[in-house]
């Protein structure tokens, strides 16, 4: 009699297990939809990274990060002509400004800079690892 009475918690105790170990387990499959000119997109901007690769900047700024916000907020309100970007090279950050093709047109960009940042000079970025 004693037997007969688990086997019934028994048997309930294994149906439990094998309902939620099925019960838990997820399957499903991911579809990804993207518009098929993203490819031809991607590679269009690795080309255009690579032909800035031989391009000018002009420095206007080394130093402390709040520093490099007041130079760099300055600068955008002087002149609007040129895009400016924060670049961090251990331990300094640094404010770039244009991507001039040529070095005379860096060198006439930079005459104007100067005048009211006297430390900015030209330069080549180096190519970074991507």
């Amino acid at each position: 009699m004693k037997t007969s009475n688990l086997r019934w918690p028994l048997f309930s105790f294994f149906c439990f297990l094998l309902i939620s170990h099925n019960g838990l387990s997820q399957q499903g499959t991911v579809s990804i939809h993207q518009d098929r000119h993203i490819p031809e997109l991607l590679n269009l901007k690795k080309e255009m990274n690579k032909s800035d690769a031989n391009r000018y900047k002009i420095q206007i700024y080394s130093g402390n990060r709040a520093d490099a916000h007041k130079a760099k907020k300055e600068f955008e309100t002087e002149f609007d002509t040129w895009s400016t970007s924060i670049e961090y090279e251990s331990p300094n950050f640094k404010i770039w400004a244009g991507n001039f093709r040529t070095r005379l047109e860096a060198d006439r960009a930079l005459k104007q800079i100067k005048k009211k940042f006297n430390s900015a000079f030209i330069f080549k970025p180096k190519k970074q690892k991507i």
